[in-house]
């Protein structure tokens, strides 16, 4: 397929700004493929950590990124993440595997055994990319570009309050020193640093509800 002729919509920011939670209903809303490239880097990170692989070696991190045996599930009302046949969707997103995905994805070894893999998600009807350098990087050509952001400090009162409906015992200055920390790594690392595409439109969803960014958002693909 010519994937020039699809169209792609890229949504990137840091972490905890709603990308997934808006890349979902704008995928939803258009019937588009939705591709979380976060989960790709936390699955790697998940699937290293269970192999007992050592965080430091980026050539056998990058190993485990090129044999990652994954599927979207999305037969249902919520996109479902299968690891080896097994549901990861829930153990994806505990802090220790944010954390740790935030280290695997500074390593250039393994962006680059993710890339195909991840361009192979443009597929018609239309995609819907949410990550951290899908509109510098891994779709540079794609015709709508979004760069969501917000402040940290707002960013970790989301993922307080989600944690805590899920009865996590959680600490708001760690979340906010996390947050920080991630954001130092993200957007200081040799290969595709984040950053927002220079044909982006940056959103601040600080104080912004979901359906107030995701009104802009449709607004500007019309």
């Amino acid at each position: 397929m010519n994937t020039k002729s699809v169209v792609v919509i890229t949504i990137d920011g840091p972490s905890g700004a709603g990308k997934g939670t808006l890349s979902q209903l704008v995928a939803k809303r258009l019937g588009y493929h939705l591709l979380d490239s976060g989960a790709l880097y936390r699955l790697v990170a998940l699937s290293a950590h269970n192999l007992n692989v050592n965080f430091q070696d980026e050539q056998a991190i990058a190993d485990v990124a090129s044999k990652l045996h994954v599927k979207f599930d999305t037969t249902g009302d919520a996109t479902r993440i299968l690891l080896v046949g097994e549901d990861v969707t829930d153990a994806i997103r505990q802090e220790s595997v944010s954390m740790n995905a935030s280290v695997v994805a500074a390593y250039p070894k393994v962006r680059e055994a993710l890339l195909q893999r991840q361009k192979d998600f443009a597929q018609l009807p239309g995609l819907v990319a949410d990550g951290r350098d899908m509109g510098t990087t891994v779709f540079p050509n794609a015709q709508v570009k979004i760069f969501l952001t917000a402040s940290a400090e707002a960013r970790a009162q989301r993922r307080f309050k989600q944690l805590q409906e899920k009865g996590v015992a959680v600490n708001m200055d760690e979340l906010v020193s996390d947050i920080k920390a991630r954001d130092d790594r993200d957007t200081q690392r040799a290969t595709s640093p984040l950053k927002p595409a220079d044909d982006a439109l940056i959103l601040d969803s600080t104080s912004l509800t979901i359906e107030q960014v995701l009104s802009a958002i449709l607004a500007h693909v019309r």
